[in-house]
């Protein structure tokens, strides 16, 4: 079976056993298997690639943070000099302990 640009092929450890069912409107679905023709693959194949890629894709600008020079300079001037804590961070910080089992 030939990959998806940019994916990895199935190897023997990562076997495909779950399965995803849905339904689309018929361009659509023709319009999936049109473009996974042109790419040589089947249309299940097109689609969980597309779909996995595009997962990844959220995931990874969800657990990124991008920031702007001058922001990024008053962030780790904020880490390296923190503040002292106010009143309501003292406050959020009890609750916190009586609600939280840390495990000790």
């Amino acid at each position: 079976m030939r990959s998806v640009r940019g994916t990895k092929p199935e190897t023997g450890e990562d076997r495909a056993s779950e399965r995803m069912n849905f339904r689309t409107k018929p361009r659509i679905k023709q319009t999936i298997q049109r473009a996974a023709a042109l790419n040589g693959v089947d249309d299940s194949v097109f689609t969980m690639t597309a779909a996995y890629e595009a997962a990844l894709r959220t995931i990874a600008a969800h657990e990124r943070t991008t920031l702007m020079p001058a922001d990024h300079a008053a962030f780790f001037s904020a880490l390296d000099n923190p503040p002292e804590p106010t009143d309501a961070l003292r406050a959020a910080f009890s609750r916190y302990r009586a609600t939280v089992d840390s495990g000790k």
